[in-house]
């Protein structure tokens, strides 16, 4: 139970991560925000869209953060649209914890399971923690529940994909984020020709 807690998200210039609306995921917008990924060989072959892809440093990062992570924690928001996008295989292929008030038996998809968690983030990173083993537990979203991470302390580190759009609305990643608490230091920044890759440790200051 030592490994990393991490986010890994795409964002616009002017900091959203997602429109306002599920049913616009999938959107003009959002595939411009997403387009460095969707384009990679590994992306498409963990998503079963075909062969082909490109190849490169964006590629190594997107199988890199595949690779590292054992678990994922998501919020219930996230997980209702994908529940309705994601195909019978969803690209987690490991544990996912959902963080919700509601009672739910685990789903059972091919290759992953969606367990529900209705005690607190706190309880759901503990179990996700202990699924991942000695691999990394990334936050997977929506904007609102990595902010509630962040808050809370239990952040380490993470990795913003600036892509080249910009929404002008939307949900912001920072959103109600507590800045007075938390500092970051950057520890990476490398461009690409479709985004740029920055990563930061948090800390407290």
């Amino acid at each position: 139970m030592a490994g990393t807690v991490f986010f890994s998200v795409s964002m616009s210039l002017d900091g959203f991560i997602a429109p306002e609306s599920p049913e616009e995921l999938m959107g003009q917008q959002w595939m411009e925000l997403q387009q460095w990924v969707f384009r990679q060989r590994f992306f498409r072959e963990n998503l079963k869209l075909g062969t082909g892809g490109e190849e490169g440093r964006d590629n190594d990062i997107a199988r890199e953060t595949f690779e590292r992570t054992g678990a994922s924690v998501m919020g219930k928001r996230m997980f209702d649209a994908g529940e309705r996008m994601w195909p019978e295989e969803p690209p987690f292929h490991t544990p996912v914890f959902v963080v919700t008030h509601e009672e739910r038996d685990p789903w059972v998809r091919r290759g992953t399971t969606f367990h529900f968690v209705n005690d607190g983030i706190a309880s759901a990173l503990d179990r996700a923690r202990e699924a991942a083993g000695d691999r990394d537990v990334r936050i997977a979203g929506g904007g609102e529940t990595i902010v509630r991470y962040l808050n809370a302390g239990l952040v380490d580190e993470f990795h913003v994909a600036l892509s080249p759009v910009l929404f002008g609305s939307g949900i912001r990643l920072f959103e109600g984020v507590d800045a007075g608490r938390w500092a970051l230091d950057q520890v990476g920044a490398e461009p690409s020709p479709r985004t740029t890759h920055l990563r930061y440790a948090v800390r407290a200051r």
